[in-house]
């Protein structure tokens, strides 16, 4: 089967979150069919490491994008990349053309009116939910303004455009309920993230220090919020009860309202290399986020290495998890406060809900698996 993938950004090397999805999916899917991959990415530099998926792809197209539009507005498109589509959908008989993100959809006009292939759309989010919810914690009037008005401009756009494709794919139940209550015709199936069970392995606990870890972009507004919210309200109410705790903010071009956290026991790093070193140096990871939505790949890796997890509903959502067990679930201040405090000084607790997580990333959200499940929706589609 020949698989054109269609997506936004390098997945190489596997530097932020929406790249490895595509990075850890298309190389599996590279075992058994034949890949050509087509990036819209944003640096000369990029591009060379976009080339480099060449060792397992067919072939992979690039464009830089140039930054003439609003990105929201002409929904990150790239005439050069277009044409790019056009010529080599023109050259090679696709079986699927799968793209990546409701941003990239109007991609599907580049296909030539002759090509065949069946066509998904992988929604990574919905992004007329996430835009309201982004705009709820948005202290920018002017970019709150923005925001909201964007949400109401996809909400419109968003559901009516994925009707154009054979098939959607959504990363859980509820982002596919949301989007089958906005048009009922669509076909959904839902394709969760996942982890590498293999690469991550979990790790032992440092009992030198209790260390709090947050991972994420930091350019983005709802993770930058959640380390403000934790940083100012929850990790006060943790220091009475765990002396000499630490919070370590980690994760790309933080804001500099991010930047300002650090200091006395607070640490940003901006942008690293690998994120291993510090898992293995924390003891819980938080997810405090009251905004926003997102593929909840922090998660799945930190279960994978064995650290668990203090998370708000809105952080979780769209993970098959049962508080208590395989996660800490909370949307309180005080009781994220009181949840994270448990698993600081509860070696016991501790080692059930990481045990716990680590059997639920193994059988539900392995890549192998999710990869699995892509090629089925392919075979039925095709046959």
């Amino acid at each position: 089967m020949r698989i054109l993938i269609i997506t936004d950004g390098s997945p190489y090397p596997v530097a932020s979150y929406e790249a490895v999805r595509i990075y850890n999916l298309s190389r599996r899917l590279a075992r058994e069919h034949e890949v050509w991959l087509a990036a819209l990415v944003y640096s000369a530099e990029d591009a060379e490491n976009a080339l480099k998926m060449k060792r397992f792809c067919q072939g992979v197209e690039v464009a830089i994008y140039q930054h003439r539009r609003p990105p929201e507005i002409a929904f990150r498109h790239s005439d050069e990349l277009a044409g790019k589509i056009k010529a080599l959908a023109s050259q090679v008989e696709f079986d699927i053309v799968q793209i990546e993100h409701s941003y990239n959809a109007s991609y599907l006009e580049a296909l030539p009116p002759t090509a065949k292939g069946k066509r998904i759309l992988v929604f990574r989010n919905v992004t007329f939910d996430q835009l309201v919810r982004m705009a709820r914690v948005e202290w920018r009037p002017a970019l709150k303004a923005r925001v909201l008005l964007n949400s109401l401009l996809m909400r419109w756009w968003e559901p009516r455009y994925a009707g154009r494709f054979d098939r959607c794919v959504a990363l859980s139940e509820i982002d596919r309920a949301k989007l089958l209550a906005a048009n009922p015709t669509l076909r959904i199936d839902v394709v969760p993230n996942g982890t590498d069970t293999r690469l991550l392995q979990p790790l032992p606990r440092q009992d030198t220090r209790p260390v709090l870890l947050y991972v994420g972009n930091m350019d983005y507004t709802a993770n930058a919020h959640a380390a403000i919210y934790f940083c100012q309200e929850i990790l006060p109410l943790v220091r009475p009860a765990v002396k000499d705790v630490e919070m370590w903010i980690v994760g790309s071009d933080p804001l500099p309202e991010v930047r300002r956290l650090a200091g006395d026991g607070i640490h940003v790093t901006g942008r690293v290399e690998d994120v291993v070193p510090y898992y293995r140096q924390s003891s819980v990871c938080v997810v405090p986020l009251r905004a926003g939505s997102g593929i909840r790949l922090k998660i799945l890796e930190s279960m994978a290495l064995g650290r668990p997890v203090v998370s708000t509903s809105l952080g979780c959502e769209g993970l098959d998890v049962e508080d208590g067990k395989h996660i800490m679930i909370a949307d309180s201040t005080e009781q994220f406060a009181e949840k994270t405090i448990r698993l600081l000084i509860d070696a016991a607790l501790h080692r059930a809900i990481a045990t716990n997580a680590r059997q639920l990333v193994e059988t539900r959200y392995d890549w192998d698996t999710i990869a699995q499940r892509l090629m089925r929706i392919y075979a039925e589609l095709t046959r």
